[in-house]
C-alpha cells in the first residue's frame, strides 16, 4: 500500500501467508467508479492452496483495476487504485499510515455510517474468516448495528439457525459445470477480460483437435508437491483386505443414536478413529523427515489430512488435533472439512501443518490404489470401496462386507514392521470395532 501526492491510494496484493508468493485473481467486485468502504471485500484471488477474498483497508472510489480477472499477480504488485477524500482544507496534517491526528476531546464521529455496496457485506476479517467456517453468507445478515458491520455474535446465531446438515466425507464430490460459476456471477470475473485471454483453454494452434489447459492455481500445486515427493521420498505401500460387516452394522446404529442426531455418520468416520487409535499405539508412525537437520521429527499430536476431490482440484485439507476429539466431534469436523474445500472456502491454515492423511477412494467404486505421500508427512491410508464378497466366517464361506486397506510410508523413517503393524492395527478395529472402546 502507498499514498500518492493526489491523494490516490494503491492497494496491493497482500502477503496471504504459508509462503505463497503470488495469486491469481478470480472475480472483481468492484470496478471503476464504484464506492468502496473499509474492510469490504474488493475481489476473490485463487492461491495455490486455497481461494480468498480480499478486503480493502481504506475508503474511497476505485480508479482503476490495474490486474484483470484470470491474471496472476505477484505479492506486492499494485492491483486497484482508489481516489481517497481529502482532508479538508485547514485541517491537521495526515502522517503517511496514520491517518488524520485525533483531536484532543476524541476522534469525531462519522457523520453518515458507511454502507456496504449492493451484494457485499461489512465485516472484519475474523468475522469474514469465522462466516467461512460456518458456511454463513454475510450479504443474507441484516446486521443490528448503526454502521452495517456484522458481528461475531450474528454470524454465531445464523450458522446455529442452520439446521440441514451438510454432505458427508463419503459422499461422491459434485463435478464441476462446463461453464465457471464465477463468469455468470459478475461480468467483472470473466476470465475474458483484459490481458486474461491466455490464460484461458485453448484450441492447440497445430492440431484444433487438442485443447491446450493452462497450468495454475490448484492444480499447479498439486503437480509440484506430488513430483516432489515422489522423488524424494522412497514410497512402500501395504495391503490389507478385511471384513467389515461389523463396522457397517455399527455405523447403521450409531445413526439411530440420539448423539448422532443430524450428523453424517459413515464408515470413513470409524476408519479415521481406527487409524487415530493405531498412531496412538505406534506414535512413530507420525513423523517427517528433516533432510537438513538429518533428523526424525515424532509428532505428538495428530493433524489428519482428508485428501478431497474438488471441482479446483485435490486439496489435503487436515482437521487440527484430530486424537484429541471424540466420535462426535470428529464427525462434525470431517464433514466441515470436506464441505468447506469443495465450496472452495479452505483456508490456507487448514491445508498445511498435516501429520498423516486419510484417502477415501472407494467413493469412486476403486478398490485400491498406492496413494503418493502430502509432501512433509511419513504416511497416507486409503480407503477402498466396501462390497459383499464370498468370506469365511465361523469356518463357513458367507457373503460378507469387505474393503482392502492401503498404507503408503516413508522408507526413511518407517520400516516394513512399523507400516504393517499400523496397518493390522487399523484392520482388527474395524473387523471387530469394539475394539475402540478396549484400546481407548
Amino acid at each position: 500500500m502507498a499514498e500518492t501526492a493526489d491523494r490516490l491510494r494503491e492497494f496491493r496484493m497482500p502477503d496471504v501467508g504459508e509462503g505463497l508468493t503470488e495469486a491469481e485473481i478470480l472475480t472483481w467486485y468492484v470496478g471503476p467508479g464504484d464506492t468502496v468502504t473499509d474492510g469490504q471485500t474488493v475481489c476473490e484471488i485463487e492461491t495455490a492452496k486455497a481461494v480468498v477474498e480480499l478486503p480493502i483497508p481504506f475508503h474511497g472510489v476505485v480508479r482503476e483495476l490495474r490486474c484483470a480477472a484470470g491474471q496472476t499477480v505477484p505479492v506486492g504488485a499494485v492491483v486497484i487504485t482508489v481516489a481517497e477524500p481529502s482532508a479538508a482544507p485547514g485541517g491537521p496534517p495526515v502522517l503517511v499510515g496514520y491517518g488524520v491526528a485525533p483531536e484532543r476531546a476524541g476522534c469525531r464521529p462519522r457523520a453518515t455510517p458507511l454502507r456496504p455496496a449492493p451484494g457485499t457485506a461489512l465485516a472484519k476479517p475474523p468475522v469474514r474468516k469465522l462466516a467461512r467456517d460456518l458456511g454463513v453468507d454475510l450479504t443474507t445478515l441484516r446486521p443490528a448495528s448503526p454502521d452495517g458491520v456484522v458481528t461475531r455474535a450474528e454470524v454465531e446465531a445464523a450458522a446455529a439457525r442452520h439446521t440441514t446438515p451438510p454432505p458427508g466425507p463419503t459422499e461422491p464430490p459434485v463435478p464441476p459445470k462446463p461453464d465457471d460459476p464465477r463468469d455468470a456471477r459478475d461480468p467483472r470475473g470473466s476470465r475474458d477480460a483484459g490481458d486474461a485471454d491466455n490464460a484461458r483453454d485453448h484450441r492447440d494452434a497445430r492440431d484444433p483437435r487438442e485443447t491446450r489447459v493452462p497450468v495454475r492455481g490448484v492444480r499447479r500445486a498439486t503437480a509440484a508437491a506430488v513430483t516432489a515427493s515422489a522423488f524424494t521420498a522412497p514410497h512402500v505401500t501395504e495391503f490389507v483386505t478385511v471384513d467389515v460387516t461389523r463396522t457397517t452394522r455399527l455405523v447403521r446404529e450409531l445413526g439411530r443414536e440420539p448423539e448422532f442426531a443430524g450428523r453424517r455418520v459413515g464408515p470413513l468416520l470409524l476408519v479415521a478413529k481406527a487409524l487415530l487409535t493405531a498412531v496412538a499405539r505406534h506414535p512413530d508412525i507420525n513423523a517427517s523427515w528433516d533432510e537438513a537437520a538429518q533428523e526424525i521429527v515424532r509428532k505428538d499430536y495428530v493433524n489428519l489430512g482428508v485428501a478431497t476431490a474438488t471441482p479446483r482440484g485435490l486439496l489435503v485439507p487436515n482437521v487440527k488435533d484430530a486424537h484429541t476429539l471424540p466420535l462426535t466431534a470428529l464427525a462434525d469436523a470431517l464433514t466441515e472439512l470436506v464441505t468447506t474445500a469443495r465450496a472452495g472456502r479452505t483456508s490456507p491454515a487448514a491445508l498445511t501443518g498435516g501429520t498423516l492423511t486419510l484417502t477415501n477412494i472407494g467413493v469412486f467404486g476403486v478398490d485400491t490404489g498406492t496413494p503418493i505421500l502430502p509432501p512433509g508427512e511419513a504416511a497416507i491410508l486409503a480407503v477402498g470401496a466396501i462390497g459383499t464378497r464370498p468370506w469365511v466366517h465361523k469356518k463357513k464361506v458367507t457373503p460378507r462386507q469387505v474393503l482392502t486397506l492401503a498404507l503408503t510410508f516413508d522408507h526413511r523413517l518407517i520400516d516394513g514392521e512399523l507400516g504393517a503393524k499400523v496397518l493390522a492395527d487399523v484392520a482388527s478395529v474395524l473387523e471387530r470395532p469394539q475394539r475402540l472402546i478396549a484400546r481407548g
